[in-house]
């Protein structure tokens, strides 16, 4: 029944979100850098450095464009009043020079001017303009696309975007058009949107070249016009014009959480081709460690680690996993092979700083379940990032508190700065979760109890399956259930609460149909989550159900190979005679956690010793 630690959920998720990211992108960067975006003019410069410039200019402007003396000084005056406050004056005069002289730079300029003055009718008329003039101009073609994205005119926007595929050099096409989506990410009518890329991809859609990434680009506005079928749909057609398609893989891994049993295959018949670039492989391991498929995301991972040894984030990503798995000597070793990788030649960005930090933590706690607090400090000293103070701070509470320095702990987490309401919801469970680890339940459930006093709505809501797992430690079975079926009450979908109140049920042998019905409800939200699926055991096994209890169970311990799914597992092979068997999962979940209480209750209960 063990829930799944929040804490070690948001560890665990921050490292998949991190891991892999530069391998996840995809597309022209350009189309990021949308013109609306642009910069606010700058000031004008000093005299002498104009004086500099405009002598620079007028020298070039001689050479290149033939600019006479009168229609310099006009582009003179309007650049000066640009800056100086009058955009709209600066850019008529501008404009008016580019369509005297046709000069494609004066168009782009005038439409800077115009878009930095957040005039966007003024911006289209001028890149209009420049498209009019210069026909196969590439620039000009997206200048009045990504305009009239930006003014909402998206009917409008289907012409330049079939211009935009076919002024792209053939090498280039496959990555713009891979990043459509984002240029379309500003339109307030998603489906709209979706509508008029299909239109415009229509006639590549079944090219050969480039079909696969016409129907990802569709996939993708289509998800973002909340129609994940169709969105499935395109992945599906991109697959079949290109089973090597990783754009197409990506889209499915997407779609995974909605509609895993559709998507998953189109993943892993990608994954079944010789692609080696490990970016579908990393995401699918992440989706599949989201779902709670330790088994299958391991092995992905051990993919990815096998066939390229030098990818630092798949070493990262996996020594984060075997962590959680409680495999500490393989997950130090994974870690170590990550920093190895990412200590020489690190890169001094936020991503990394980010990722290498996640290593310390983790190395960190793998020495604290060790009891080795010297170490686990060391490792913490090790992080430069003081964006990752909080997490670091955390840990050295920890580390206090297993020392047997309690208060101490406590005041080094309720010192920690609070620059925004998450980090000190952060603060209050970490002290929460501190006295629980440390068996203060009393404490706990005060501070607890004391916040949700104070929040209101969802955020006191968000608390009661924390404050009913406490009860249930103070022996406060009856509030435990009230609690618990107040959050049923007010979340029906989440799946811990009905989990939580049904295993209660049948470790007190009560109501056990009950408690199946409950159970089973939450493996309908969660299927194949292990801790639910060894609930089920459970309630079977009270039942008297006892071989249906050990198939059920075994498979839980097979998915997940806890110790307190293992300290149930064996206890119904104890009861079918099966002693041996019983003997030798509970000898492994004390090496894999020493610490359970469940199963350190279980042998004492049954009096085995081993």
């Amino acid at each position: 029944m063990k829930p799944y630690s929040r804490l070690a959920v948001a560890t665990l998720v921050a490292v998949t979100l991190t891991a892999c990211a530069q391998t996840m992108s995809v597309g022209d960067p350009s189309a990021d850098a949308l013109v609306a975006n642009a910069a606010p003019v700058a000031p004008a410069p000093p005299t002498a450095d104009l004086s500099q410039a405009i002598a620079t200019e007028k020298a070039s402007a001689s050479a290149d464009s033939g600019l006479d003396a009168q229609l310099f000084y006009q582009l003179l005056v309007g650049e000066l009043e640009a800056r100086g406050g009058e955009p709209g004056a600066g850019f008529s005069r501008v404009f008016e020079a580019a369509r005297q002289t046709g000069d494609a730079r004066l168009y782009q300029h005038a439409a800077d001017i115009a878009l930095q003055a957040r005039s966007g009718e003024s911006a289209l008329r001028a890149a209009q303009a420049w498209k009019d003039a210069h026909p196969d101009s590439r620039d000009a073609n997206r200048y009045v696309l990504q305009i009239l994205v930006v003014l909402q005119r998206l009917s409008d926007t289907v012409e330049p975007l079939m211009a935009a595929v076919r002024f792209a050099p053939a090498a280039e096409r496959p990555q713009m058009l891979l990043a459509v989506p984002r240029a379309y990410a500003r339109a307030e009518d998603k489906q709209l949107a979706a509508r008029v890329v299909e239109e415009a991809l229509a006639p590549w859609a079944k090219d050969p070249e480039i079909g696969a990434d016409s129907w990802v680009a569709i996939g993708r506005v289509r998800l973002a016009a909340n129609y994940p079928s169709g969105a499935l749909e395109a992945a599906q057609r991109a697959q079949a014009l290109d089973e090597q398609s990783e754009g197409a893989a990506l889209l499915a891994l997407e779609l995974m959480a909605d509609q895993p049993q559709q998507a998953e295959p189109l993943v892993k018949r990608q994954l079944a081709t010789k692609q080696t670039d490990p970016a579908v492989r990393m995401g699918y391991a992440r989706a599949l460690i989201e779902k709670q498929r330790w088994l299958d995301a391991a092995a992905q991972l051990d993919a990815v680690t096998s066939q390229q040894p030098t990818f630092a984030q798949g070493w990262l990503l996996r020594g984060a996993l075997e962590a959680q798995q409680e495999q500490l000597d393989a997950a130090q070793t994974s870690l170590k092979r990550f920093l190895e990788l990412t200590g020489a030649d690190a890169p001094g960005d936020q991503q990394f700083a980010s990722n290498q930090a996640q290593a310390y933590l983790t190395l960190s706690q793998i020495a604290e379940k060790r009891k080795d607090y010297a170490g686990a400090q060391a490792w913490l000293d090790k992080i430069p990032d003081v964006d990752q103070l909080m997490a670091a701070q955390l840990r050295r509470a920890s580390i206090l508190a297993a020392d047997g320095k309690m208060e101490q702990a406590r005041q080094l987490l309720r010192g920690l700065p609070e620059r925004t309401a998450g980090d000190a919801r952060m603060k209050l469970l970490a002290e929460v979760q501190l006295l629980r680890d440390n068996k203060q339940y009393a404490q706990a459930y005060d501070v607890l109890a004391a916040e949700i006093a104070r929040a209101k709505g969802d955020d006191a809501t968000e608390l009661l399956y924390d404050q009913a797992m406490l009860a249930e430690k103070l022996g406060r079975i009856d509030e435990m259930e009230r609690l618990l079926r107040q959050l049923i009450a007010a979340k029906p979908g989440f799946y811990h609460a009905y989990n939580a109140l049904g295993y209660s049920l049948a470790d007190r042998n009560l109501r056990l149909d009950e408690a199946r019905d409950l159970v089973q409800k939450a493996l309908s939200l969660a299927p194949g989550d292990p801790f639910i699926t060894d609930s089920l055991g459970w309630v079977e096994f009270r039942a008297g159900n006892w071989d249906k209890a050990a198939e059920i169970l075994g498979g839980a311990y097979k998915t997940k190979p806890d110790a307190e799914i293992g300290a149930h597992y064996g206890e119904v092979l104890w009861n079918m005679n099966r002693k041996d068997e019983a003997r030798e999962i509970w000898k492994q979940g004390l090496r894999t956690n020493p610490d359970s209480d469940v199963l350190r209750d279980t042998l004492k209960r049954l009096q085995v010793g081993l």
